[in-house]
């Protein structure tokens, strides 16, 4: 029995692949690009080893494609072979990964909360409570996980930076967002390829209106995400978001055409960057060229998914940025079909907030605005449940908000402003300011008096 770099006991005994496995878990933590190399070779030298096998899987299964979940299966089979000779710490993680797969990936985090209670410095435990939690919509479950296992980190154990980065994460997600920058910070400062820590940061920046200091934060240290995996897309979003809120419109297609759709993928993660970019830019008014048509051309393809609806609802929205209207009325139709079944988790996220959301993104395309607003808006209240960040549901927000404006519903739009600004700390960014001035004028110039009744 040997120790791994977090100082858990492991069942590998090669020293080749125990370094391998080493580069495993902090490549996870810093989603570093090579990360799955080092898994092959793991895998390759030890296919025994039961809980690299679990990471496989668990892997595959939160890149959120159906036609990945045979490739999962195989891996949680081979993890069962070698479940016996696992530990009892690395048999939770098979017993997670099987969890997922039976629809439940809620039961996911419980395992990895369960390993955490007796080993509280298992870092990839933590990384892997916190990101399924992130993908099920769970900020203050994120924050409560990390808290409670912060206690037994010393300042010098090795993924105590990356520790402080989902900290500093989950701490701008619930609406602590000075000591998520000064969190953040320390993060970065302590591992320096915290990509996570770093983009908390950039959250910071973004949910209290200040493009400029995000700006000031990002630019200069590309190096902390340069090494990354397709995360690197997102980093670049985030720039390019704040280079919107600025109305540097040129600076925002530059980095979309060279960063942020670099790679032309059809993972949900890459089209969520570059649909809603395209989607706020259209809000803007700024007109987009072709752009969409890569998009709506991959997406037309992913409508029988079904295993995210945070994916289901980013296809959606290149559907209807592409005036697909027969693929956007498939995956409407899908994502209700999928929402009567409620016999896993995803489903039930599909029910609630995915119906009422997919009618509201169909009815913005067909730019029937009353109904657009009306469902856009009875999802709000649940949205969070499908899952990512609040930056990266605002889109829809903004959505919410522009088809409200445009059905003339100004009372009800000031009022998603207000609670968008106490979210937000109080603040407010260029594009409330911009929605706010809408309605003011409306006001002054009568408009106010043709508002339909609520």
């Amino acid at each position: 029995m040997t120790q791994d770099i977090f100082g858990q006991d492991c069942s590998l005994s090669d020293p080749q692949a125990q370094a391998d496995w080493n580069a495993v878990q902090i490549g996870v933590l810093a989603h570093a690009a090579r990360t799955a190399d080092h898994l092959g070779a793991v895998l390759a030298a030890a296919p025994q080893f039961a809980m690299a096998q679990a990471i496989r899987g668990l892997s595959i299964l939160m890149l959120g494609r159906s036609e990945l979940v045979p490739t999962a299966r195989e891996a949680l089979a081979a993890a069962r072979a070698g479940y016996e000779t696992a530990l009892p710490r690395e048999r939770k993680y098979v017993d997670a990964l099987a969890a997922w797969l039976s629809g439940a990936p809620s039961q996911t985090i419980t395992l990895m909360e369960e390993v955490l209670n007796q080993h509280p410095c298992d870092t990839l435990a933590m990384k892997l409570s916190h990101g399924t939690r992130f993908i099920l919509g769970d900020a203050r479950g994120m924050r409560a996980s990390v808290e409670r296992v912060m206690p037994a980190y010393s300042s010098d154990h090795p993924g105590h930076g990356y520790l402080l980065g989902c900290h500093a994460f989950a701490l701008e997600e619930t609406g602590e967002y000075d000591r998520a920058e000064v969190t953040g910070r320390q993060a970065l400062w302590t591992a320096p390829d915290d990509a996570w820590g770093l983009h908390a940061v950039a959250h910071v920046h973004d949910m209290t209106g200040n493009a400029r200091a995000g700006l000031g934060w990002l630019n200069g240290r590309e190096d902390a995400w340069a090494h990354c995996n397709n995360f690197r897309y997102h980093v670049w979003w985030h720039k390019a978001l704040m280079h919107l809120d600025l109305g540097q419109v040129d600076e925002v297609l530059r980095l979309y055409d060279l960063e942020v759709r670099k790679d032309k993928t059809d993972d949900y993660r890459d089209i969520s960057n570059a649909s809603s970019l395209l989607m706020r830019l259209e809000l803007e008014g700024v007109s987009v060229g072709d752009r969409w048509e890569e998009l709506a051309t991959l997406c037309a393809n992913r409508t029988e998914d079904g295993s995210l609806i945070f994916a289901d609802l980013h296809y959606l929205l290149a559907l209807v940025g592409g005036e697909r209207k027969a693929a956007t009325n498939r995956l409407v139709q899908r994502i209700h079909a999928d929402a009567q079944k409620t016999d896993t988790e995803a489903a039930q996220r599909m029910a609630d907030p995915g119906c009422a959301a997919a009618m509201g993104l169909e009815a913005f395309g067909e730019g029937d605005y009353r109904n657009a607003f009306g469902y856009l808006a009875k999802s709000r209240d649940s949205l969070q449940l499908a899952g990512g960040s609040h930056a990266q549901r605002d889109v829809f927000e903004r959505m919410t908000i522009d088809a409200g404006l445009r059905a003339g519903h100004w009372r009800q739009v000031e009022a998603i402003l207000d609670d968008r600004r106490t979210k937000r700390g109080g603040t407010e960014d260029n594009y409330a300011l911009a929605r706010r001035a809408l309605i003011a004028s409306a006001r002054n110039n009568g408009g106010i008096q043709s508002v339909p009744a609520e």
